[in-house]
């Protein structure tokens, strides 16, 4: 049941890149972050409140249980985890194509993988041996699609951000593990929201309201709710896939990271980006190092 899950979790996240590209192209990141994180706050708050008041009863899979303070402290490091990575991810998706985007965020269950295997011992098979192998080595090969576009890798600081974007998720799908094995799924992913929105209301108001006239202008598109909107149902069915006992943190980081197969049709079709066949030929093998991580487990 957990892979179904996290299928329907890939399936959402892919439509939730896309609103992230048309809310952020020629569009001011940080206030574009702020709504979308506070629109996923507003779809908990009456949850949190109704639990609180006994109007929401402890039978059922919405409610959201109290917490300690020490639990909070547990949550607010995971948003502040999840908001760097969403920070370097959203200004690289500004700037990049985003079947340039896809294909690199496509590698995250390999960092993922790796993280497993040091912190909660899960082994590496044959099979995902030669896993990694074929994942970093498309992965070498798609930066030569990059230079087609006068994209280098290694120079091109927007590349470093959704390098490093992935990387700060990959560890918050780590500490995601953690969290759910303690703590009650809708408590992490509703106060998760909750606390997003503040750190990104004190962000937006220290960083970018003070310049706002002299970067790029922020403007509303419905696109950006949206966002927040879909987060929210992809977190759904992944924090209820961790919820199982036998499943595998690198294998449903593995089966989310398929959403990219989503967005990178859009990117194509809707945005029409160019040197599609080179870059969907990488991402396919990127895919099938990925794959062959699954199978080997």
């Amino acid at each position: 049941m957990w892979v179904y899950l996290a299928l329907t979790s890939a399936l959402f996240l892919g439509v939730y890149d896309v609103f992230k590209k048309v809310s952020v192209t020629n569009n001011a990141v940080l206030p574009v972050l702020l709504l979308s994180t506070a629109t996923s706050a507003l779809v908990f708050t009456p949850l949190i409140f109704a639990s609180q008041t006994s109007l929401l009863h402890c039978e059922n899979s919405l409610y959201i249980p109290a917490i300690d303070a020490q639990t909070h402290l547990l949550i607010f490091i995971k948003a502040l985890m999840v908001l760097v990575s969403w920070i370097f991810s959203f200004f690289a998706i500004k700037h990049l194509p985003l079947t340039i985007v896809a294909p690199i965020r496509a590698t995250g269950p390999l960092w993922t993988l790796l993280g497993a295997i040091l912190i909660y011992n899960e082994q590496l098979s044959l099979l995902q041996w030669m896993g990694i192998m074929l994942t970093l080595l498309f992965f070498w090969l798609f930066s030569t699609a990059g230079r087609l576009e006068g994209i280098d890798f290694k120079k091109n600081k927007w590349i470093w951000f959704i390098i490093f974007g992935t990387l700060a998720g990959a560890a918050s799908g780590l500490y995601d593990k953690f969290l759910i094995r303690h703590i009650n799924r809708m408590a992490v992913q509703s106060w998760f929201s909750v606390y997003q929105a503040i750190i990104m209301f004190l962000v937006v108001g220290t960083l970018w309201w003070p310049k706002r006239k002299q970067t790029t202008p922020f403007t509303f598109r419905w696109s950006i709710p949206l966002i927040g909107l879909f987060l929210v149902l992809a977190d759904y069915a992944y924090f209820y896939a961790l919820t199982y006992p036998d499943s595998l943190i690198s294998i449903i980081s593995a089966l989310r990271r398929s959403s990219v197969l989503i967005a990178f049709t859009f990117g194509a079709l809707l945005f029409h980006e160019r040197n599609i066949l080179h870059k969907a030929l990488y991402l396919l093998g990127i895919l099938s190092g990925v794959l062959l991580l699954l199978l080997g487990s």
